[in-house]
């Protein structure tokens, strides 16, 4: 890997409304380029809006999603990136024969493009989960890899991904504000608090900066990043998402799992980094990893008879 700037990206969509979505793809990209941005990443289901997906029909999902590569935003996203000269990734429903995705869609100037589809989808029953994980080579010469929200809380997910060789990993979310049954996590952000954000700042900067935003994140996003040796693009929803409010919180963060740039503003916002690829090598993530023991690591792929669907799990229990 060499050098690269980088950008994170949050933004509060409108449920339904792709083309005011894609106005503010199209803004923030257009900003991106101007500061020598290389790639960048948008948050999950940005293009489609989120949350109010699980109240839809199949029909009206159907009406809504897209098929990737030849559907309207993954075209539009392909010319954007050929204008900026500039990866961009962002997130859709997509259909694919039969089955609609929560997916993320990531275009490269030099006209090629890669997929992700969340592995751990619960938005609904007309979802169907991915099953593989997504690496590639970039034209920026680094190798990124994808994992949509709830695919980055399990931690063999970001570990098979580093191993398949990652340097990069653009995580895309809707988190923060979920509802939850554990009183020792998140929890509702009133939305009393995010419409009064302009009359009282320190009421809403509480919330994303306290334990149902950054403070939430601080638990277990820096240990991705560190313990498997990779940079790591948090892109993530701000603001009303149906019934809920995201908390924002877009940050880069380097192997050693250090914040590189950070925002916790209530509104849509851009955090850009450098990214020194010299961190790489002597990373304690990756010196961990050369000193791996697969052969007694067999008991990770037995079941245990508590796995659960992932969708009792956010419905239920964390609200990941």
């Amino acid at each position: 890997m060499r050098d690269i700037r980088v950008a994170s990206v949050q933004f509060e969509h409108a449920a339904g409304d792709k083309d005011a979505n894609f106005a503010k793809i199209r803004r923030f990209a257009g900003e991106a380029a101007g500061r020598g941005v290389e790639i960048v990443a948008f948050p999950e289901c940005c293009i489609t809006g989120y949350w109010f997906l699980r109240n839809l029909s199949r029909e009206q999902l159907l009406k809504l999603a897209e098929p990737v590569p030849d559907g309207p935003s993954t075209q539009a996203l392909l010319e954007l990136s050929r204008t900026h000269g500039m990866t961009i990734g962002a997130g859709l429903v997509e259909i694919n024969g039969d089955n609609l995705h929560n997916t993320y869609v990531v275009a490269m100037p030099d006209g090629n493009w890669r997929l992700h589809r969340k592995i751990h989808a619960f938005e609904g029953d007309d979802f169907v989960p991915g099953s593989t994980f997504t690496v590639f080579d970039t034209p920026h010469g680094c190798r990124v890899g994808i994992l949509i929200c709830y695919d980055c809380n399990i931690i063999e997910n970001v570990r098979i991904t580093a191993l398949m060789g990652a340097d990069i990993l653009l995580a895309p979310h809707q988190t923060g504000g979920c509802s939850t049954k554990n009183p020792h996590l998140m929890g509702l952000v009133e939305r009393r608090v995010w419409e009064e954000r302009h009359t009282n700042p320190a009421a809403i900067e509480a919330e994303l900066k306290g334990d149902k935003g950054r403070g939430w994140l601080m638990r277990w996003l820096p240990s991705r990043a560190h313990d498997n040796g990779l940079f790591l693009v948090f892109s993530n929803g701000v603001g009303i998402d149906d019934d809920e409010v995201r908390t924002g919180n877009a940050m880069i963060l380097d192997p050693y799992g250090r914040i590189l740039a950070e925002t916790w503003a209530a509104d849509d916002a851009m955090v850009v980094a450098d990214l020194d690829a010299s961190l790489l090598d002597h990373a304690t993530g990756r010196r961990w990893m050369t000193t791996r023991r697969p052969e007694l690591y067999g008991p990770l792929t037995v079941p245990t008879g508590k796995e659960k669907d992932t969708r009792a799990v956010r419905f239920d229990e964390i609200g990941g």
